[in-house]
This record gives structure tokens, sequence and C-alpha cells, in this order.
């Protein structure tokens, strides 16, 4: 059973950043994908970061600039650079990996707010 958990989350005044990190259970290259999403209260869980197993990225236009997912393999540790971080980036954000599973996270809270 792979085990994800993630930390970082936090309250952050507009325009402040945070990074999120996800500890993985398993050795993250052996997974095809690895990435973050978030899920507002009221709104469907929408994908913010991806990365595949050889290290193509991408984002959706919201966050394309303001975040960067890198990992660590030898920490087997996903991470979320979340800079410029607006009002409208409040959310639960999860990690995820996937094989022929995909796999999550508990999810840590982001807010920001003044």
């Amino acid at each position: 059973q792979v085990q994800l958990v993630e930390s970082g989350g936090g309250l952050v005044q507009p325009g402040g950043s945070l990074r999120l990190s996800c500890a993985a259970s398993r050795r993250i290259l052996s997974f095809d994908g690895m990435g973050w999403h978030r899920q507002a209260p009221g709104k469907e869980r929408e994908s913010v970061a991806r990365i595949t197993s050889v290290g193509i990225t991408t984002y959706p236009d919201s966050v394309k600039g303001r975040f960067t997912v890198s990992r660590d393999n030898a920490k087997n540790t996903l991470y979320l650079q979340m800079n410029s971080l607006k009002p409208e980036d409040t959310a639960v954000y999860y990690c995820y990996a996937s094989d022929s599973r995909n796999y999550w996270g508990q999810g840590t809270q982001v807010t920001v707010s003044s």
C-alpha cells in the first residue's frame, strides 16, 4: 500500500509563498507520474501541477509562472513551490501518484487571506 503524506500548508497573506511537501512510502521514480490537485469549497478538484517520471512538468494557466513542482528522488519527496499566492488559491491541496492505480494523500489546507 502506497502512502503519501503532505505537509507545509497554512495561512499566508496575498503575495506570499508556501512550499508543500509530499513524502512517499515508495521510490517516486517507480511512478508514471506525480502531481498536485486542489479543491476549494463548493468547487471540483482541479490539477495544479504534474511531473512525469522523466521530469516533464505541466501546469494550468491559472498557476503557470507562480507554481513549480519538483522532486527529491533520494528523499522520495515531491514539492510544490507556490509564489505570488492569491486568495483564489485557497483550497485543500492533495498530492497524488499514479502507476496502474492512483494514490492520494490526505490533503493539506492552504489559506490565502489578509
